[in-house]
């Protein structure tokens, strides 16, 4: 199979009617589902010499320490990552809107279209000569073809305005390369490329069952009850962490049997926090936004080893692929280089929840070096409101026990009760999040700094999270899941009653 080392022939700035010939790398992003960095090279105790492949490719490349989500849910925060442009700017914050049942084609009215002129990251790759494909997942909350964005992809022939979240995935490299360099393919151009991982959503699988961590053995953190299904929701979490590994292992087993690593950047993140148990995914707490985010090639900007402890976002991601790739930087992009001489180190980086599936929620966040705020705005639907994971044991538990009044004070109010309007907390000295700071006095100046950092982003973005989501939309949610048991809960939220009343449920 021919190595796919490719050569390009860019303008030059100084002799504009001169070519020079120049070898643009490919960049490849290997991205996980739901996957938090519980890896070694992160410090965790749990997986430590259980994670080589990553931690190896840390030690090659470039450890960002606390990278960032800007969404614990996977289509917002892809439909950020895939623009460069957070959710709440383009209108594509809530969960899986601008849908229809699979197989069908978006109607009009529920179609959300980015703000004239932009482009997502692949669209500027394809521009600047790359080939482009994507192994399955898309989830973008916006309207598109996909056939404008990837070359080849496991459903590239899509029907125009399709949405294409969920292709088949492909277990590894080699049996993507099949296509990859197919017939299809100009093998005279560099290539930019997604491949999917289940990361936290089943990686486990790829493990001996010898290899799963002990579900009894790791201590929960304090706002779980002891349950038999938090502690196996909590132990696989980790034992997906170790398979999303051994995955990955495969991927640059293949690249480099290809010929391909030697001219490959290679990006390994997460979309959002891990979803094993409840608090993290969907919520704006440590354990939801903070994932990994390792960068690996031979370029000048990368420095094998190099540990970044600066605060970064996943917008980042599409900055530095663009710059890596040789690519002018479209001015609406809200990400950075995080290679670039113009590179400045965030002071903070803001996170945001919205309706995920169909519950309705609207949470903001502020990360600082040392505190986390959060700011709720639905105060009287708890944190246990009704979700698509109520059929679910650890949620089963949470709720058994509350009835029976077996949790602590704190859990009983952090899960059941009205939530605080602010939260803040330390998290070098309260990791788990647990004392929320907000009331005491000798934070004030912390809580004011963060409220601010907060209202001054939303009014100069114009957060979209302000404004109610439309009939349109919300009907075609309820749509969607009102034949599930779930749905006929009076305590779902109150917007969808008209439409709960007109079909008669």
């Amino acid at each position: 199979m021919q190595s796919g080392l490719l050569v390009l022939f860019l303008l030059s700035f100084l002799l504009p009617l001169a070519a020079s010939s120049t070898r643009l790398p490919n960049i490849l992003w290997i991205v996980a589902e739901d996957l938090s960095p519980f890896f070694g090279c992160y410090g965790d105790a749990v997986n430590q010499e259980h994670t080589p492949t990553v931690d190896r490719l840390a030690a090659d490349g470039v450890l960002f320490k606390r990278a960032y989500a800007v969404s614990p849910v996977c289509s917002s925060s892809r439909s950020a990552l895939i623009t460069g442009v957070m959710q709440t700017t383009t209108g594509t914050h809530q969960h899986r809107s601008s849908r229809s049942p699979e197989g069908e084609i978006v109607p009009p009215d529920l179609r959300i279209k980015l703000p004239a002129g932009m482009k997502t990251i692949p669209e500027l790759m394809r521009a600047q000569g790359y080939f482009t494909f994507n192994s399955g997942k898309d989830d973008y909350n916006f309207h598109y073809d996909r056939r404008d964005l990837y070359d080849v992809g496991t459903r590239a022939d899509y029907v125009a305005g399709m949405n294409g979240w969920q292709g088949n995935r492909a277990e590894h490299w080699k049996s993507y390369t099949e296509d990859v360099w197919g017939a299809r393919v100009d093998k005279s151009r560099p290539w930019f490329g997604q491949i999917q991982i289940d990361g936290g959503k089943g990686d486990r699988r790829y493990l001996n069952e010898a290899d799963f961590i002990a579900k009894d053995s790791l201590s929960l953190p304090p706002y779980f009850p002891n349950t038999p299904a938090l502690h196996q929701a909590w132990s696989v979490h980790f034992d997906n962490a170790r398979g999303s590994d051994a995955r990955i292992f495969h991927i640059l087993q293949q690249l480099e049997a290809d010929g391909e690593m030697e001219n490959t950047i290679i990006f390994f993140f997460s979309d959002h926090g891990h979803n094993t148990s409840l608090r993290h995914k969907q919520f704006c707490y440590e354990g939801g936004m903070l994932v990994p985010l390792i960068i690996k090639g031979n370029h000048p900007a990368i420095s094998p080893g190099h540990v970044v402890n600066n605060l970064v976002t996943l917008l980042d991601v599409g900055a530095t692929t663009l710059a890596l790739a040789g690519a002018e930087l479209p001015n609406y992009l809200e990400g950075q280089n995080l290679f670039g001489s113009e590179y400045k180190a965030a002071e903070y980086v803001l996170g945001a929840r919205d309706r995920c599936d169909y519950t309705i929620d609207r949470i903001r966040t502020v990360r600082s070096d040392r505190y986390r705020y959060i700011r709720n705005y639905y105060l009287e639907r708890p944190l246990m409101q009704p979700g698509y994971r109520d059929d679910r044991p650890p949620s089963k538990d949470m709720r058994r026990l509350f009835e029976a009044g077996e949790l602590t004070a704190y859990q009983a109010e952090h899960w059941f009760g009205l939530r605080p309007r602010e939260e803040l907390y330390d998290m070098d000295a309260d990791l788990h999040q647990i004392n929320n700071l907000a009331s005491l006095s000798d934070f004030e100046a912390e809580l004011l700094r963060h409220r601010e950092v907060l209202e001054n982003w939303i009014n100069d973005t114009d957060d979209q999270g302000q404004y109610s989501e439309s009939d349109v939309q919300l009907r075609a949610t309820y749509e969607l899941w009102k034949d599930r048991d779930i749905f006929r809960n009076a305590d779902v939220n109150p917007e969808y009653s008209k439409f709960r009343e007109a079909s008669g449920n």
